[in-house]
């Protein structure tokens, strides 16, 4: 047999495999690129969002508490920051049919407010017409609420100012930890010690936090499964120290599940909170002829070119990280 024929015998072969492998590697790098183009627009959401809990309509409610942890929540304000950065960096600002695809893989947002839990979430009702319909609601507040085995309750808050019930006495206090342990008659065990205090308070709210959201998470799967998604919704693993950072202030956790990208899956979650949030400065420099950009916070000593407000503004501009 001629080395033609081999050749194309080889070439017969050999060439489905490599188109194969072409496509998928052009996949791939399409699916890498989406990745981390929702990476950014989930972090830069929950940042807006955190940033607009403290933006009250009424700018006397910024500085009426003594602690700076205890605000008015502005969680509305929150929810329209959250959805108006995340579909703009993701580029369907203007194409609401995939933002409601794209909300369909949002099974909750939280807001971690001062002294308990809001969930939104999908829920199912009837409407003025007669009809079911379903639609993301608020759900009722869920207080940081203890007892202990004498029949005490505690309210705790994200410090040390609490709401008591001392059922010797069969009756409320409310203030910091130590003026309420002052004043109760028969004594609640744990205002008296400050860090067993503090550990029971920190427990309490982690265990609100992860056990509503556990649940609100589960619940959607069956709204999900009504929309065709076969994916099960669940609660991702967080590390401990992540939920402490959480509960340091008030701020807002979301998640983002089962979202087809290429033949995976997209899952991510962001907690942010409101006095954490800093919108650090992108500058754009020239070097070796190359487009780079450095956080304010780098310190890179060359001659700023352009000023941005986030990294993928930069990227989108024609700038690439830089690396010292």
């Amino acid at each position: 047999m001629k080395i033609i024929n081999w050749a194309l015998i080889f070439i017969v072969i050999i060439l489905p495999f490599s188109i194969r492998n072409h496509l998928q590697s052009i996949e791939q790098e399409h699916t890498q690129e989406q990745i981390v183009l929702y990476d950014g627009a989930v972090r830069a959401a929950v940042q807006d969002a955190a940033f607009s809990l403290r933006l009250n309509e009424d700018q006397k409610m910024e500085s009426r508490y003594e602690s700076g942890k205890k605000i008015r929540a502005n969680k509305e304000r929150a929810i329209e920051a959250f959805y108006q950065t995340l579909f703009n960096n993701v580029g369907i600002g203007e194409d609401e049919v995939a933002q409601g695809v794209l909300k369909r893989y949002i099974p909750v947002l939280a807001v971690v407010d001062y002294d308990g839990l809001w969930i939104y979430t999908s829920d199912s009702f009837m409407n003025k017409d007669g009809e079911k319909e379903n639609r993301q609601v608020w759900r009722s507040k869920m207080p940081f609420a203890y007892a202990d085995n004498l029949g005490n309750s505690v309210s705790f808050t994200l410090d040390d100012y609490v709401y008591a019930y001392d059922a010797g006495d069969k009756q409320w206090f409310e203030g910091k930890r130590e003026d309420v342990a002052a004043q109760v008659n028969y004594g609640i065990p744990i205002l008296n010690d400050p860090d067993k205090f503090d550990q029971i308070r920190r427990t309490t709210i982690i265990d609100v936090v992860q056990s509503n959201l556990e649940h609100y998470i589960n619940s959607y799967n069956q709204y999900a499964r009504s929309l065709g998604i076969g994916y099960t919704f669940t609660l991702p693993r967080i590390d401990q120290e992540e939920w402490n950072n959480t509960i340091d202030d008030v701020g807002v956790l979301s998640f983002i599940q089962g979202m087809p990208i290429g033949s995976n899956y997209y899952n991510n979650y962001a907690l942010g909170g409101s006095r954490l949030v800093k919108r650090t400065a992108i500058y754009g420099y020239i070097r070796d002829g190359v487009k780079i950009y450095y956080r304010e916070s780098d310190h890179y000593g060359g001659t700023i070119i352009e000023k941005f407000t986030s990294e993928r503004e930069a990227a989108l501009a024609g700038y690439f990280p830089g690396t010292r």
